[in-house]
């Protein structure tokens, strides 16, 4: 077993797109710092990165509607939909900046304009919609939104919503031009390459085996090499664990306390994909509906434009389902030696809590190819099965935790876990995921690095001119900032 005795300021731990962002921005602020990426695959962005594993939609609460749940008494809040779109702002604005510095390749290489639409079907839902789209009317950040109860405009919007559908159907959506399809296979590996270019190393087909608390504050990260299954060991001032579902294991590993209490529920899923021209040409949007009931909020059907190594599919799901395993190459054995002492409790409450929502998902796995398709034809009737085919989508492990009311909770979002110290941290969860990767590694930065971040502020405000502020509180520098990055990143205002 080789070691190295020098420690590496920064290792990183796994090749996607939370490991590619924390990493640019460090070496944006501290170039001076050693990194070491390691990615237990062949390649990077193989996961839940990559462009065939995820919805590439460019999360900005414009269209999906578990961002604004109609409560009870039938209103609608807007907070949790405006504090996504104002994520996602912070996420363009590092993008363009790495654009204009020449860091990155052209916008075109992992970024398009795609309208953002809504689609609902039913008196009741469409009801709840235009509740959404007034109350959505007045906020900055979804200046432009339309609505629309009348077929003739929704075809004009997305023909394959409307073409042969029952004239007596209730439909009504929204539409925001301004929305994007995002590659984020092609971004993590473009970020992963400005690293490398600027003395980072890394390293693929190596497995972390170990994670160790050293008596001098350093971290001993234990390797294995796939290739000769050769072991060796790098010595870390600071360690992040964005493994995807594979984070859980390994901040377990770690021994450190934050961690216990935290379990994970893996979710599984398929789309169904089209590459027939004839039909991606007619379909130039991204469209959600609504959740079937007890369907958990990452399953919310949707119709896809995906641009993907400058190709364009339609892709339509995901269609939910149920596996052990963390990672799309995970082991069957993740969820079983993932529960310990500390979360045994949180997960059997969760279990207990969300009896429906197995069932629901068991049902999915056995769902017939026939199923799989009507579902398809409540978006687009003329869907014909010989133009689509399936392909698997990544894994999701959704974060179960501790509560103090009933035992444990299933928590549909992200979770950044940090050592007390800030010498490791880690993120768990999935859900709105890479749209908003900057600034969850903004959070891991003022957290793991408080004293140096206030250093770091002023070259931050550069790089991200929102930082600090809120933009939806700002209607012109709203629109301002806007109208910046769509021009850098050559998208739709």
């Amino acid at each position: 077993m080789t070691s190295t005795t020098d420690p590496t300021d920064v290792v990183l731990i796994g090749g996607g797109i939370m490991s590619a962002t924390l990493g640019a921005l460090i070496k944006l602020l501290q170039p001076d710092w050693s990194i070491r990426i390691y990615e237990r695959l062949g390649d990077v962005a193989l996961e839940s990165s990559n462009a065939w594993n995820n919805a590439g939609t460019g999360h900005a609460a414009l269209c999906e509607l578990n961002y604004m749940p109609e409560a009870k008494d039938g209103s609608v809040e807007t907070s949790k939909a405006v504090a996504i779109n104002e994520q996602f702002q912070v996420s363009r604005q590092l993008w363009s900046y790495l654009i204009e510095h020449g860091l990155i390749d052209r916008p075109e290489t992992f970024i398009s304009s795609t309208p953002h639409i809504t689609f609902v079907q039913g008196e009741a839902n469409v009801a709840y919609l235009r509740k959404r789209y007034e109350a959505l009317l007045i906020e900055p950040l979804f200046e432009g939104i339309e609505f629309s109860t009348d077929p003739r405009v929704i075809y004009g919007w997305a023909p394959l919503l409307m073409r042969d559908r029952r004239k007596d159907d209730v439909v009504a959506a929204t539409r925001v031009p301004s929305g994007t399809d995002v590659d984020f296979g092609s971004l993590t590996k473009q970020l992963l390459a400005y690293l490398q270019n600027n003395g980072a190393q890394l390293l693929t087909s190596h497995t972390v085996t170990r994670l160790k608390r050293v008596k001098d504050g350093t971290w001993r990260v234990g390797l294995r090499q796939s290739v000769g299954n050769t072991t060796s060991s790098v010595a870390a001032r600071f360690v992040f664990v964005g493994a995807g579902g594979g984070a859980l294991h390994l901040l377990q590993k770690s021994g450190i306390p934050e961690i216990k209490g935290f379990g994970g529920f893996p979710i599984s899923g398929e789309f169904l994909r089209t590459d027939n021209p004839a039909v991606v040409r007619e379909h130039q949007a991204k469209v959600y509906g609504k959740a079937s009931v007890g369907a958990p909020p990452m399953s919310v059907p949707h119709l896809d434009k995906r641009v993907v190594d400058g190709e364009s599919s339609l892709l339509f799901g995901p269609y939910a389902g149920f596996s052990p395993k963390f990672l799309k190459s995970g082991s069957w054995l993740d969820l079983p030696r993932s529960i310990q002492p500390g979360n045994i409790g949180p997960m059997l409450a969760v279990a207990r809590d969300n009896i429906d929502l197995l069932k629901y998902l068991i049902s999915e796995v056995f769902a017939s190819r026939n199923k799989k398709m009507a579902a398809l034809r409540e978006f687009m009737p003329t869907a014909k099965a010989d133009d689509w085919y399936l392909i698997t989508a990544g894994q999701r492990v959704q974060v179960m935790k501790k509560d103090a009311e009933r035992g444990g909770v299933l928590q549909f979002g992200t979770e950044v876990i940090t050592s007390a110290d800030g010498s490791i941290a880690g993120l768990l969860g999935a859900s709105p995921g890479a749209s908003t990767a900057v600034p969850i590694m903004l959070d891991v930065i003022s957290r793991c690095f408080p004293e140096q971040y206030k250093d770091w502020v002023p070259q931050l405000k550069k790089m991200i001119p929102s930082l600090g502020t809120k933009l939806n509180e700002a209607p012109s520098r709203a629109r301002k900032t806007l109208t910046a990055t769509a021009q850098v990143l050559d998208i739709s205002v």
